[in-house]
């Protein structure tokens, strides 16, 4: 079992947002007798998978109904319309990203290096 301040340092997040996560039902935490919170070393994996669901735009009340199917390894009517509307969002995402990174790559292309030098040579 790990303290608050060690999970806090594995996985890269602040003791703030692990008590958030608690409070939300994301990360149950055991106490001792003097109050303080204890977490299995599997914590930190559950700690960086929220990370990433929170980064890839899912909420704590979303989470919360997935994190049941990856703990038991199923899943309700409810959760897997969630995680499919979820997964299709995020494909959206990526297809929105890549058409971006096409723009910005075509305006890469059209930007001419050699003119930039003169330029530059031309103010020196």
């Amino acid at each position: 079992m790990i303290r608050i301040g060690e999970l806090a340092s594995r996985s890269g997040v602040s003791t703030r947002a692990l008590r958030y996560y608690e409070e939300h039902h994301l990360l149950p935490a055991e106490r001792t007798t003097a109050g303080q919170r204890l977490y299995p070393e599997s914590a930190v994996e559950r700690v960086q998978m929220i990370q990433g669901l929170y980064a890839a735009g899912l909420a704590s009340r979303s989470i919360a109904v997935l994190l049941p199917c990856v703990d038991n390894a199923e899943a309700t009517d409810e959760a897997l319309g969630l995680l499919w509307a979820e997964r299709e969002r995020i494909d959206q995402q990526i297809l929105d990203l890549v058409q971006t990174r096409a723009r910005l790559d075509e305006v890469i292309t059209r930007a001419t290096v050699p003119e930039a030098c003169t330029s530059v040579a031309e103010q020196a």
